[in-house]
């Protein structure tokens, strides 16, 4: 395990209501290709903040790694709702982009 892994998890025991902490360790479980490990943590990501977008951006990206499409495009179609009624187009776009790519 990763030092920066090691330090995440330390700070989700100390807060885990802090949905950037859970984030960050789905982050680093993708890096070591731990991908369904990585997605229960973007879940845990998302039901602590649905509007994360980012996770359902990363959520998608790793279900198309695992060809899991039909899983990536939900996903990804959820995360472009939500980044809307969050009022983040930014993220509503970079979703969407990745999206049209898997079509």
């Amino acid at each position: 395990m990763s030092d920066r892994l090691n330090q995440l998890k330390t700070m989700y025991e100390a807060d885990p209501t802090d949905p950037f902490v859970p984030y960050g360790i789905a982050l680093e479980y993708a890096k070591a290709e731990a991908f369904e490990t990585a997605l229960e943590w973007l879940d845990k990501t998302l039901k602590l903040d649905k509007h994360y977008c980012y996770a359902y951006f990363q959520k998608g990206k790793m279900f198309s790694e695992l060809g899991e499409e039909e899983d990536a495009k939900k996903v990804l179609e959820l995360g472009v709702k939500m980044a809307v009624e969050a009022g983040d187009q930014h993220a509503a776009s970079e979703i969407n982009d990745l999206l049209e790519m898997m079509d």
